[in-house]
């Protein structure tokens, strides 16, 4: 009998595993938990342990052999993980104060699986980054304390091996895979200094000189750091929470590159807006951004931040990798509605366009073949359930829970890389016995005014087509030289001047009263990738705003103060400056 590949699912029915491909009936290997207690659950790296609390206990299970290994008296437990190689199970409770307002008892326990010991307990009152982290070999675990980094080896938790200290560390990250382990550390900006990242090679920890690598940015209220697989680079988010010029309501992200070698870079993301997801792909030399104000642009870049392959624009928010790497989904859950496109993208050619509407949950199965999509409360509280799909587009398994029911959890039981080998891409659909879903197409709001006339076709937008459709029918397009570049920057510049110029001969005098901050509204500002240039731009942008207002005051009669005058007469000077700064001179 072939592997099935389970799928544990948490809700207010209980919680039970569901076997996968293609039998899809419940496993009789785990007893199910009925009840409505069940508040956490966790696989083992490898698929082989499972562990949940019931309210009342904290129990662990060998899957394979449907047998209890442990049992702990935790009822309150609300988060579990298991170490990589199954040697650790840590757990986490709400901090609490005692009752006359001292300190609470350690809540973070650390348990022994081959003895079932707690061999450690640690206070840790903030839910966020709960967990110790450890490298794939066990050889080292850290947690951060008080902004500190301490390492413990081997997983004696008694003796602290090493610390990192700067001088504040809010987050950092393990790399993965083999030794030696490196290690990304965030320290947020204070008093006009910028936010840096650091790699550092475990135990070399002597300063800004012994780092691999540094790269310091403004405009960061966090961040996010993702380790390819070969642990040879890092891709860091730096997000701040408001938008100061209006632009977002997510306020700003920018794209960061750094590599173990110490090579650094700003990503530069040819679309203004917001970015959503950044993505590695398993091969460690690509990763996919999906970014831009709706309808968002994807591109895939190499190891030099080069775009590779340009998926043009659509209503997506998210990018998924296959396991394997050989397959990329491109989605739109959360406020869209749930379009998915499937990529080869060895040979960048579309495979199947599925939907899946009201998705709050999506993962691929560790087979590289069957993808999961659930809507899951309490992000949707209403047609609760999970499908299961090939990426052919095939919906081959779909459960909907009673309406008086919610499913609060769904996830694969993982795998160890290599389980499963990579198959050839298929591109006509699977064969199932749901029929497929063929998603009604959105009708446009019109007044009632409008209903009974003949339908004028209008669009917002005009998509951008993916690379591919719109480059020279032979071969690829090798990127542009700097020169070439600038060329173009300057065609665009004097193309966008003329437009300006013709908007302006053409108004009339009831479009001069427009205010000037609506104008700038409906434009998005252009930017050059480069925080200290737009700022410049800006300031001059600002000067000469306030020069044009002189103008107006001094044609109008208004005498004008000696300093007043002095501004006008620098405004060509300011001009020059702001055409050879956009220009990238």
């Amino acid at each position: 009998m072939s592997y099935l590949f389970p799928l544990a699912v948490r809700g207010s029915e209980g919680l039970y595993m569901v076997n996968g491909p293609p039998s899809f009936t419940e496993s009789t290997a785990f007893q199910r938990v009925s009840g409505k207690n069940c508040k956490a659950v966790a696989f083992s790296k490898d698929g082989s342990l499972f562990a949940w609390c019931n309210g009342e206990k904290v129990n662990v299970v060998n899957v394979t052999r449907a047998e209890l290994l442990h049992s702990f008296d935790l009822p309150k437990t609300i988060c579990l993980e298991f170490s990589p190689k199954n040697n650790v199970l840590a757990t986490w409770q709400a901090y609490a104060t005692a009752k006359d307002g001292t300190a609470g008892v350690p809540n973070l326990q650390l348990h022994d699986l081959r003895t079932g010991k707690c061999i450690k307990s640690f206070m840790q009152k903030k839910m966020q980054n709960w967990c110790p982290c450890w490298a794939d070999d066990e050889s080292i675990c850290a947690r951060n304390v008080n902004n500190e980094v301490h390492f413990f080896e081997n997983n004696n938790f008694n003796t602290i091996a090493n610390k990192l200290h700067l001088q504040k560390v809010s987050d950092f990250v393990l790399s993965p895979g083999a030794q030696p382990t490196k290690v990304a550390v965030y320290v947020p900006g204070s008093k006009g200094a910028p936010s840096f990242v650091r790699l550092y090679q475990y135990p070399n920890f002597g300063g800004p000189q012994s780092a691999l690598a540094n790269k310091s940015f403004f405009k960061a209220d966090k961040v996010t750091m993702l380790w390819n697989k070969k642990a040879t680079a890092v891709l860091v988010v730096a997000s701040t929470e408001v938008d100061k010029t209006g632009a977002s309501y997510y306020g700003e992200q920018t794209l960061h590159y750094l590599a173990a070698n110490g090579e650094s870079a700003v990503v530069q993301l040819p679309k203004n807006g917001p970015i959503y997801d950044v993505s590695w792909s398993p091969n460690s030399v690509e990763f996919c951004a999906v970014y831009g104000f709706m309808p968002a642009k994807a591109t895939v870049f190499n190891l030099k931040c080069d775009p590779v392959f340009d998926f043009g624009t659509g209503p997506r928010n998210a990018a998924y990798y296959s396991p394997h790497g050989h397959i990329l989904v491109l989605a739109g859950f959360g406020n869209l509605r749930g379009q998915m496109e499937v990529w080869d993208v060895k040979n960048y050619k579309l495979i199947s366009k599925p939907v899946a509407s009201d998705s709050t949950y999506f993962a691929w199965c560790p087979d590289g073949e069957h993808i999961v999509t659930a809507t899951c409360a309490p992000r949707l509280r209403v047609s609760n359930g999970y499908k299961i799909w090939h990426y052919t587009g095939s919906v081959l398994h779909s459960y909907e829970v009673p309406s008086d029911e919610e499913m609060w959890q769904v996830f694969w039981q993982p795998s160890l890389d290599g389980v499963f080998p990579e198959k050839a891409v298929k591109y006509q659909a699977v064969p199932s016995e749901l029929p497929r879903a063929e998603p009604r197409p959105a009708q446009a709001y019109r007044p009632p005014a409008l209903r009974n006339k003949p339908v004028t076709s209008s669009k917002l937008h005009e998509d951008e087509p993916p690379q591919n459709m719109k480059t020279h029918l032979g071969g690829s397009e090798k990127p542009l030289s700097k020169t070439a570049l600038k060329n173009q920057r300057k065609h665009e510049a004097k193309k966008a001047a003329k437009q300006e110029a013709k908007a302006d001969a053409n108004q009339g005098p009831a479009q001069d009263k427009t205010p000037q901050n609506a104008l700038q509204n409906a434009v998005p500002a252009m930017t050059t990738g480069d925080p200290e240039v737009d700022k410049k731009i800006k300031n001059l942008k600002k000067k000469l705003k306030a020069i044009e207002q002189l103008k107006e005051q001094a044609a109008a009669g208004k005498q004008l103060e000696k300093n007043q005058v002095e501004k006008i007469q620098k405004e060509a000077a300011l001009l020059k400056e702001l055409e050879d700064l956009e220009l990238g001179v």
